[in-house]
């Protein structure tokens, strides 16, 4: 493994457990979660100094620091997300607001802390963080940065670890910023995203060919949809629940305009500005903390690259298999152990292959819509998805790992499974794209 790092470097590839056959993780149940925090979630960024995600992250961070009981001097080390957008880009001829870029310590970037992060703006921005020795940046996902947090502080870099995520939505349509602005698309994508296609259509071209190949219905997908967003309006600190507290009925999702089908309105999650941390520590620190230990007993990665422009249903499939037969070999357990999965769903269409390669409540492949027409309520044997994932509670990548935690310390509220909370999953983002995953167990056992 690497040897402590320089602050703000990029984590290494030997960090990740991206390969089949390593065994059972050398620091299974050695690590755990403590403190969770999260800011208030918006829609967007309403342009003012107190509400930039800059500012949102600096009070999930003292949230996480606060909810795990651990004085600020004994953090010393944070893993963080530096990429924010979730939408639009900063348009490079928008003015930069100086006065809300001077209300806080700023860095040689004007946008730092409002469409970007650095390690350097976040401890400039908490000075009573004043022992943080190990700084390293994570790549698109809370699940990501989780992974790097825990690997670390198993080989002794860290001892108590801050782990960051952020989302700032500005102005303008969902991915109508960036390269999609552009007159041009170049690279690869000129072929097949030459208009700058819906975020879900390369899933929703896989997953037509899914109910082709196993006769399926598109309407086998309303259950679980129905479930999410119940799922969600439980969950204080998401969109749906803080914003627009309404069901979704299988009329709305059934009768809800196409987006790429079989992929319509509601299986696209909706881009949200907010921010969420953890806590990360050793599971000896953990015991004299103020909250149960949520123990990391595997961390996965999923590292497959397709052959072609365009994932396969197949190439999916191989891919989530592979990931599910990682994560289970390194926890040292089988997909009958797992109590609930919050596998990722940022298109609801992608999670019946997550969980179908996880194997969780002995589906196969082809069958993950079968089950879906059971009880998979957080009443039921089979929660699925108890955090509302994404499509419940909006695009932010780590509701799944809040929740998770929450489950194992018995503290998610009114979204407490029934069922004993020992062993859960939570990760993602889609299939063949630099994911990770991690395992949660009640015992580091």
């Amino acid at each position: 493994m690497p040897t402590p790092n320089r602050l703000g470097s990029t984590a290494p590839e030997s960090i990740f457990r991206s390969q089949e056959g390593l065994g059972v993780w050398e620091h299974k149940g050695k690590v755990a979660a403590v403190g969770i925090g999260h800011s208030p979630t918006a829609r967007r960024w309403d342009g003012t100094a107190e509400n930039t995600i800059g500012a949102w992250c600096l009070m999930a961070l003292r949230k996480a620091i606060d909810d795990a009981g651990v004085p600020p001097e004994e953090i010393d080390g944070l893993v963080f997300l530096p990429t924010t957008t979730t939408g639009a880009h900063w348009p490079a001829d928008r003015p930069i607001p100086m006065d809300i870029v001077n209300a806080y310590e700023t860095t040689d970037d004007p946008l730092d802390g409002i469409a970007k992060l650095t390690d350097t703006w976040l401890l400039k921005n908490m000075p009573e963080l004043t022992n943080v020795k190990f700084v390293m940046a994570g790549m698109d996902c809370m699940s990501n940065a989780i992974a790097i947090a825990a690997q670390a502080v198993g080989d002794g870099m860290a001892n108590n670890c801050l782990v960051l995520k952020a989302w700032h939505n500005l102005e303008g349509r969902y991915s109508h910023g960036g390269a999609n602005a552009e007159e041009t698309i170049s690279g690869n994508q000129k072929w097949s995203n030459p208009y700058g296609s819906a975020n879900s259509w390369g899933t929703a071209q896989q997953f037509q060919r899914y109910l082709w190949k196993y006769g399926k219905t598109k309407e086998m997908m309303t259950p679980f949809m129905v479930n999410s967003r119940r799922n969600g309006l439980m969950f204080p600190e998401g969109y749906w629940y803080q914003h627009r507290p309404e069901e979704l009925t299988e009329e709305d999702y059934l009768e809800s305009r196409w987006i790429a089908k079989p992929a319509n309105l509601f299986d696209n999650d909706i881009p949200i500005h907010t921010a969420a941390a953890y806590l990360i520590t050793t599971a000896e620190r953990a015991k004299d903390m103020k909250q149960k230990p949520a123990y990391i007993l595997n961390h996965a990665a999923d590292r497959t690259i397709q052959r072609g422009l365009n994932q396969t249903l197949e190439e999916a499939q191989r891919s989530c298999a592979s990931t599910g037969r990682k994560l289970l070999e390194g926890a040292g357990i089988s997909a009958s152990d797992l109590s609930f999965e919050n596998m990722y769903d940022g298109f609801s269409l992608f999670h019946v292959f997550h969980m179908e390669g996880l194997g969780f409540a002995g589906v196969k492949e082809g069958e993950g819509l079968d089950l879906y027409q059971e009880d998979i309520s957080i009443e039921g044997p089979h929660p699925v998805s108890p955090s509302g994932g994404n499509v419940g509670s909006g695009r932010t990548r780590f509701w799944m790992h809040t929740d998770s935690i929450q489950q194992i310390q018995g503290r998610a509220g009114d979204r407490q499974i029934r069922i004993p909370a020992e062993i859960g999953v939570s990760g993602g983002p889609l299939p063949l794209y630099h994911s990770d995953w991690i395992v949660w167990g009640a015992s580091p056992d």
